[in-house]
């Protein structure tokens, strides 16, 4: 009998043992999730001014079937301590997907999320070029400027749900994923009527032009 309780017990205490040690590993993971959301966004947020790239409007199988607004307008992003915006989100960006993949969160919730940062920093392009040429875009801008921040947000919360609530969300993604990918299509559709709007000639030559008006005072990140 107290061979049979001794042995229950070890029983017992090692799975004890293994839950709390797995629960701490799974926080572990998250909180790496969540310190690399945050690296990814203040990629974005430290974005202070765009300076010629020394490139025009490559053809678009260089670019792909998203124009990049900096290589559609021959600039550069930089941030605060001059470094390329862009270089500097895809490393944060890899980083993230190598934590969340730890994490278990599905590839293709992290395709939505990573993708939706990239149009994000190219929104702050847009949205440098305008202040440079004097504001053409208008009324527009704004209206790019919220849908982009909120296609973003819609993307970093259906990360989180995948990240605390796994299960529930793996039963809706798919719902979700069509949502999401119908928000991308619209936010793609603007930013390219933005882009058309700034890359007329007479607004190219502006920017080319006049490098000196390119990078010589700091725009502030869209924050």
């Amino acid at each position: 009998m107290d061979l049979a309780y001794t042995t229950a017990g070890g029983v017992v205490g090692a799975a004890v043992t293994n839950y709390l040690s797995k629960n701490q590993e799974r926080r572990q993971l998250r909180a790496a999730v969540m310190q690399q959301l945050l690296r990814v966004a203040a990629v974005r947020d430290r974005v202070c001014d765009i300076v010629p790239s020394g490139r025009r409007s490559p053809s678009p199988h260089l670019v792909g079937a998203r124009p990049l607004a900096t290589a559609r307008f021959g600039v550069t992003a930089v941030l605060e301590d001059g470094s390329d915006a862009e270089h500097a989100q895809r490393e944060a960006i890899s980083d993230l997907v190598v934590a969340a993949l730890s994490a278990g969160i599905p590839r293709r919730v992290l395709d939505f999320a990573g993708g939706s940062e990239e149009r994000a920093l190219q929104c702050e392009v847009i949205r440098v070029v305008d202040l440079r040429l004097g504001g053409v875009l208008g009324e527009s801008l704004e209206e790019l400027t919220t849908q982009c921040e909120e296609y973003r947000q819609a993307t970093a919360q259906h990360l989180l749900r995948a990240l605390w609530h796994p299960w529930r969300t793996r039963l809706r993604m798919r719902k979700h994923l069509r949502v999401l990918r119908q928000d991308a299509a619209a936010l793609h559709r603007r930013q390219e009527a933005a882009m058309s709007v700034l890359a007329q000639p007479e607004h190219i030559d502006a920017l080319t032009g006049r490098p000196g008006d390119i990078g010589s005072t700091g725009a502030p990140g869209a924050g």
